[in-house]
């Protein structure tokens, strides 16, 4: 079940049907819910902070719902409660703040998502020039795609013992016209390569500095 199909619960409900899952989503306008309609399995207008309304919905037949309302905090905070209150064995629940964020863990939400904020911290690293993408994987740790700098080039990563020196793990490499593969310790990167690197956050950012 998704409730709140604005951008980023119609994300989740559409790419959650690509992967082959069946999905109830529900919002209180109904211009979304028919807009949707031909798209989810099933889709319900509800003012879903009612829990009588979440009830009739069927909340209690599902074991994963997301809670995707942003800017109605006192909507969010009350469906999630609500769902609580039925006994729903996994909640995610998105944050527009980090306030938001506290309170939702706090009247029950089993995990809480901060989209904006991982998308303007995403959208930094690679403004920053240094990288292609960044992933924050958990607080301090992250995943980075960028151009490989010459520090790297024409040794294998093994002679070069990457990890030790930089603190970083070179995880895939994609070649100049060619598709990602696995990194080894036998792998020589040339200056064209691009590379996926992951580890600690700081460390993941000062190898992206490297010329």
């Amino acid at each position: 079940m998704v409730i709140g199909l604005g951008r980023f619960g119609t994300a989740v409900a559409r790419t959650l049907i690509e992967l082959g899952h069946e999905v109830l989503g529900i919002d209180d306008d109904p211009a979304r819910v028919a807009e949707l309609r031909d798209v989810l399995t099933h889709v319900v207008q509800a003012d879903t902070s009612d829990p009588v309304a979440l009830e009739q919905a069927g909340a209690r037949d599902f074991d994963r719902v997301v809670v995707a309302i942003g800017t109605d905090l006192e909507a969010s905070v009350l469906t999630v409660a609500a769902l609580v209150d039925l006994g729903i064995p996994e909640i995610w629940a998105k944050a527009t703040t980090t306030a938001h964020g506290r309170i939702l863990e706090r009247v029950g939400a089993h995990h809480v998502v901060f989209p904006e904020a991982d998308m303007g911290v995403r959208a930094a690293h690679v403004m920053d020039g240094s990288m292609l993408d960044f992933i924050a994987l958990d607080p301090g740790f992250a995943l980075a795609e960028l151009r490989a700098p010459r520090a790297i080039t024409g040794r294998s990563l093994g002679d070069l013992g990457v990890r030790a020196r930089y603190g970083v793990t070179v995880v895939c490499i994609k070649p100049a016209g060619g598709a990602f593969t696995y990194a080894t310790p036998d792998t020589v990167v040339e200056p064209d390569d691009l590379v996926v690197i992951a580890g600690v956050t700081s460390k993941v950012e000062e190898f992206a500095q490297l010329r």
